[in-house]
């Protein structure tokens, strides 16, 4: 891959370890994030620290957003030393956001008004499979510019797919949090009554592998679920963002989905505890823990 630089703005916990992936394969980066101190892994492999989204663009051949809101995302393009005020015309801005839909096309709009290109490419996989280059990436945009953005991303993602136009890979991420939340929500209840049944949950995933129950949730989380190790992955109120903008497309749809809203309630009540910023094992917060001691009187 040419060693032209690549900009990555936002290094939270998906974007770092994005960026990580990409420096330690090689990729010459540019960052930037309003957090300084989010930078200094990426700084100490190698990446270049830049003072403005619009410095981290100036002579990237593409910009890759990490960022949680359309709002955010809008502000880091468009706004005052935003990545529109460096990027050279023609250059190819990558969303790997995870926002509204109709939002994405609207940037995308605005985009091509100031000669920049668009693709969404929000995920699936998390920081771990970002860290042995095996994210799922589901992308829209014009099928030139998803070919070039797979190339740039070939190093952090092992399954790539477009979609359709601009817009088209964040509603395929909203299904995929559907799937996703609602097997969290399975896997934490079945774990659940595994416990208040005696049984050890620790072994049911290997005992249900390459059955029609197994999944990766099953696998990874139901021994987290048991363990109650709530060291964040993903977090509780990210997935009440994803589930909000489902129901706005379900909404605008007349597309009934009352089982995503069941899942997404849950969600809230947990938020709503306080346990927001806690990873998705923190569903087991919902469930009575039989195997928690009697509270003394």
């Amino acid at each position: 891959m040419s060693q032209t630089p690549i900009a990555l703005i936002g290094a939270g916990a998906m974007g770092g370890a994005i960026g990580e992936r990409l420096v330690a394969t090689g990729t010459a980066l540019r960052v930037f994030d309003l957090n300084p101190a989010r930078l200094e892994p990426l700084t100490e492999l190698g990446a270049t620290t830049c003072a403005s989204a619009a410095e981290a663009a100036t002579g990237a051949r593409a910009v890759i957003l990490s960022l949680n809101a359309p709002a955010i995302v809008r502000a880091a393009v468009f706004g005052p030393g935003g990545v529109a005020e460096g990027a050279a015309p023609g250059a190819l801005i990558i969303d790997m956001s995870s926002i509204d839909p109709h939002a994405t096309e609207a940037l995308a709009r605005d985009a091509a008004e100031r000669g920049l290109r668009w693709v969404d490419s929000p995920l699936s996989g998390g920081a771990p499979k970002a860290a042995i280059g095996q994210l799922t990436l589901m992308q829209g945009g014009s099928p030139e510019d998803v070919t070039e953005a797979q190339q740039v991303l070939a190093r952090v993602a092992s399954n790539q797919t477009r979609m359709g136009e601009a817009g088209a890979g964040q509603t395929t991420k909203l299904i995929n949090q559907i799937l996703c939340g609602l097997n969290f929500l399975a896997v934490a209840e079945a774990t659940a009554l595994a416990e208040a049944a005696g049984v050890d949950a620790t072994r049911i995933p290997q005992a249900l592998a390459g059955g029609r129950a197994d999944s990766a949730i099953l696998q990874e989380y139901m021994p987290r679920f048991a363990a109650r190790d709530y060291r964040p992955t993903g977090r509780i109120d990210n997935m009440v963002k994803d589930l909000n903008g489902a129901q706005d497309l379900a909404r605008a749809s007349h597309t009934p989905m009352p089982l995503t809203a069941l899942c997404a309630e849950v969600h809230r009540l947990l938020t709503a505890r306080g346990l927001g910023a806690e990873d998705q094992a923190a569903l087991m917060e919902f469930f009575p823990n039989p195997l928690a001691k009697e509270p003394t009187r």
